[in-house]
């Protein structure tokens, strides 16, 4: 809640609606991931799912964390502050188990399979 221009940083129109993105995409990127979990337990093939679910869900990591770095101005960039290190993690998440590059080869198997 930090003041810029003589209110709260949260008040200004801008902010809002990057709080609003990364609140929807982090919801899209849950429900997928909920979805591809799903139909793992229930034993149903789900590479394409699950694909696209870790696919999203990285991106999307990356691109909050890149917003919360922006609204948090210098802070988002100091090492030990929360979102730095939220980023760097984010960044892993696209690499650790599967690059993305990977995610997109699997999903467009799976779409050329017919599954």
């Amino acid at each position: 809640q930090r003041p810029a221009f003589g209110k709260a940083i949260a008040e200004h129109q801008a902010v809002a609606f990057h709080l609003a993105e990364m609140a929807t995409g982090i919801e899209v990127a849950r429900a997928m991931c909920h979805h591809a979990a799903r139909l793992k337990q229930s034993r149903v093939r789900c590479i394409k799912e699950a694909s696209i679910a870790k696919l999203f869900a990285s991106q999307m990591a990356e691109t909050v964390c890149s917003k919360a770095i922006q609204i948090h101005g210098g802070y988002g960039f100091i090492n030990g502050f929360p979102v730095e290190k939220f980023y760097r993690d984010a960044r892993v998440f696209q690499i650790y188990d599967g690059t993305n590059e990977v995610q997109k080869i699997l999903i467009s198997r799976e779409i050329l399979a017919g599954h």
